[in-house]
């Protein structure tokens, strides 16, 4: 009888979605806008699966712990010294001075401030991209290693709280103070569920649907709302924020609820997912762009988190057919195009920055980049060439012999740290993405083992 259940509720998540259980899932489906394959240009298909063959050998060698882009400031030392440059900016600066220069000129030397961790976000990206390769390939093996990065997903949720949510290992020095380790982050959580949901697709585990419902329960009831307009509201950065106003934490939090409401017939979430995302656009500037955060403070206009802004936009519009979404994603794509790319075509990591910065470009610009292109399937003629020039830039310049990518372009040299947040497993996972955009129908898991 429970199975004849699962059956059943599974078969009524796959109608809800509107695509059938064997078929790509996530950003694939349904396809309502450019359903041809995207176009690689001058790049050859086979370079793509060269790329992201070298990296899985990699990732097969190095391990799926690695230092961190906030390995210099997860100590105590370092979370202190973080702690005074936000409230008192010259002293502050001399205090992160010997991080920022080891930053600059010497990276590997993050070994001498923390260690090596998992991070339940990169963790959530793997099992998205080897999810995508065994769409692609119907290998079976891709399949399992998609699962067993949902088993570790599963056995590294927060401890303490009622439903599944995930944050960071280490203690964070953000700018509202200190975010202790297994804090769940709403930054984090649509990572997971997607992760989840996209293996649900393919093998209508009920394990991992009741996860999927447990974790948006969570981002439904766990984090505050604070009210900016009679029809709109900015949620917390975690569970004991005291304020909101973090552009893309809103956004993330508006597609995870939108994502869910469809899954699970859940009208609840859905109409809090519409005063996150009503925030999220009323907050846009008059030229497109978003600042991090309208708390008049941190002003700044960056790469990936513009890319994670739009990134919601889209998926909640492929949902919903929402007029305003589709207004918001041309001006910010019109942006985005004009002002966050240099001479060469290539991410620029600021627009309007917030600080003196020491690289020049940034690996987590390039996998977000690539994530956005193809979600936005060719509606805009600006980003087609944009994606081939980023993804050749990422084979022939970003991947080294060893099959990991380079973390950063600094001043002078390369940050050559591997750092699976920060982020491996994103540009991994949005090469991935684009493999299997070329193959939209996808493999079941019945024809890979056989059945």
């Amino acid at each position: 009888m429970e199975e004849a259940t699962e059956s059943r509720r599974g078969e009524l998540f796959f109608r809800r979605a509107g695509v059938a259980s064997n078929s790509l899932g996530d950003e694939m489906g349904p396809i309502v806008a450019d359903s041809r394959p995207m176009a690689l240009g001058k790049i050859p298909v086979g370079d793509l699966q060269e790329s992201i063959r070298r990296f899985v050998a990699w990732l097969d060698s190095y391990g799926e712990t690695s230092y961190d882009f906030q390995s210099f400031y997860a100590s105590d030392i370092g979370r202190r010294a973080k702690a005074l440059y936000y409230r008192r900016r010259l002293l502050g600066t001399l205090a992160v001075a010997p991080m920022v220069i080891s930053e600059a000129f010497v990276p590997s030397a993050r070994a001498l401030f923390w260690k090596r961790q998992r991070f339940p976000i990169a963790d959530a990206h793997y099992a998205m991209g080897f999810a995508f390769l065994f769409e692609f390939f119907g290998d079976v093996q891709y399949y399992r290693r998609a699962v067993h990065f949902l088993e570790i997903l599963q056995k590294t949720r927060c401890p303490g709280f009622a439903h599944y949510c995930w944050g960071y290992p280490f203690n964070w020095e953000g700018y509202g103070g200190t975010v202790k380790e297994e804090t769940p982050l709403i930054t984090t959580l649509p990572y997971v569920y997607e992760a989840f949901r996209k293996v649900y697709r393919i093998d209508a585990n009920p394990t991992w649907l009741e996860i999927m419902r447990s974790i948006a329960q969570h981002a439904f009831e766990a984090y505050r709302d604070f009210e900016t307009s009679p029809n709109a509201s900015a949620c917390g950065y975690d569970p004991y924020a005291e304020q909101g106003g973090v552009i893309n934490a809103s956004a993330y939090r508006a597609f995870l609820l939108t994502q869910a409401a469809a899954d699970f017939d859940d009208e609840r979430y859905g109409k809090v997912a519409e005063r996150n995302l009503n925030f999220v656009i009323q907050s846009q500037n008059a030229d497109g762009s978003w600042y991090y955060a309208v708390d008049r403070k941190r002003d700044f206009i960056d790469h990936f988190h513009t890319c994670f802004v739009l990134k919601a936009l889209a998926k909640i519009e492929l949902l919903t057919n929402n007029p305003e979404c589709t207004k918001a994603i041309g001006r910010g794509t019109d942006y985005y195009v004009k002002n966050l790319f240099d001479e060469e075509g290539l991410p620029k990591p600021f627009s309007r920055r917030p600080r003196i910065t020491v690289y020049r470009r940034e690996q987590y610009d390039y996998a977000e980049c690539i994530n956005l292109a193809v979600l936005l399937k060719g509606r805009f003629p600006a980003v087609e060439p944009i994606l081939e020039n980023v993804v050749r830039d990422v084979i022939n310049r970003w991947q080294r012999p060893d099959g990991s990518f380079r973390s950063r372009q600094l001043l002078l040299g390369w940050d050559n740290t591997p750092m699976h947040r920060w982020s491996q497993s994103q540009l991994f996972r949005s090469l991935c993405f684009l493999l299997a955009w070329q193959n939209q129908r996808g493999h079941s898991l019945a024809s890979a083992l056989g059945n």
